[in-house]
Formats: C-alpha cells, structure tokens, sequence
C-alpha cells in the first residue's frame, strides 16, 4: 500500500550524492556504472529532488565521511570497508570527488546533516534529531548505495520509530545481485514501503 507523502510529515534523505559516486570521472563510478545506467539513476534522482523541493518536502543531505590520509590510524577497529575507503581516499577532503555532484546542490531550507563515519546515516550523527525538531515522521531515502548507506540508514530508521520509504530506482550498487539483495530480501524486513520514481512522484 502506497503511502502519501506531504512536508508537514516526510523528509527526503539525500545519501552520499558525491562526485566520486555520480559523475563518471568519480573513483567509485566504474563500480556502480552498469547498474546506475541500468536504472537511470541520475535522472530519477533529479526528478525526485526537483518534484519533492516543489512540494515543499525539506531535503536532508546525508553525507558520509570524507576521507583524509590519516584515518583510523588510531581507531581500536576501522572495518575492512574503512580501511579500503581509506587506501582509495573515497570522496577525499578538499577534492573534487569529495564535493556534491553539481545537480544536487544545498539550496535555501535544505539541511546539512553531521558525516557518517560508517553506512548509517543515524549512527552517531544529528540526523534523528533534525528530523525531530523538524516534526518530521516519515522519510523517503535516494542516493547511495543501496546495500551500504542506504540500507543502513533505512534499518536505523526503522527502529527509531520513521516511517521508511525506499526507492529502488533511485539509487545503486556495485552489483545486479546487490541490488536484488537491497530491495527483494532485506528491504522488506525494515521498509514500509518500496517504490519506483514513477510511483513516488504520484504518491507526492
């Protein structure tokens, strides 16, 4: 069952609309491109961000850490993950892959949430509470990846109490399979609903 989404009760989390992800000289774009194509990722992330800014729906960015040379290097247990984010230097500070693709920029009303260090966009940054002092109860997530920040983010979500809404096409994976995983088995253990680009812009 669609659910209907209005500004007085949803946020738009934008997840991780970095360079290195989205445009196609990014360090992470190669591993996503057959998907991301596969999807019309990025056209299905402008029409949601131009469609749910014109309802009024308040955008939350969502970002994840930019790296720096020396992370973790005096953390108890960086995951493998990390580390790799590290040697890559993915979304790099200062860097043009560590800035926001140039079509999702932060406009007037738009709120910047603290970076993640991890895949949640919850865990440890002032998401939850930016959606409270918002009124905020419902949020649609789009951005990346699907099985990493994305997932993550929607579980967290989850269990604070949001209504949590996933849009299949509006995000990707390194994988086909990944992608499957995201939104065939694990999303409807946590997500309320599911949906096309298509069928959210209706449901605006």
């Amino acid at each position: 069952m669609t659910a209907m989404y209005d500004k007085t009760t949803t946020g738009l989390l934008l997840v991780d609309p970095y360079n290195d992800f989205l445009a196609p000289e990014g360090k992470i774009y190669p591993r996503t491109k057959e998907v991301s194509e596969s999807v019309n990722l990025l056209d299905h992330l402008r029409e949601i961000v131009a469609a749910v800014r014109k309802a009024g729906i308040r955008v939350f960015f969502v970002p994840h850490h930019r790296a720096e040379p020396d992370d973790y290097e005096t953390w108890n247990h960086p995951t493998p993950y990390q580390l790799g984010a590290k040697a890559r230097q993915s979304f790099a500070k200062g860097s043009w892959g560590g800035e926001f693709h140039a079509d999702f920029q932060p406009q007037q009303g738009d709120v910047m949430i603290k970076e993640h260090w991890g895949s949640s966009g919850f865990a440890n940054t002032d998401l939850d509470h930016q959606l409270k002092m918002h009124g905020l109860q419902k949020v649609i997530l789009i951005g990346m990846i699907a099985n990493t920040c994305i997932e993550s983010t929607g579980r967290f979500g989850m269990e604070l109490g949001y209504h949590v809404t996933l849009v299949k096409d509006a995000t990707s994976a390194f994988s086909k399979e990944a992608m499957h995983a995201a939104h065939e088995i694990n999303g409807p253990t946590f997500a309320h609903a599911i949906l096309t680009t298509e069928e959210l812009l209706a449901a605006l």
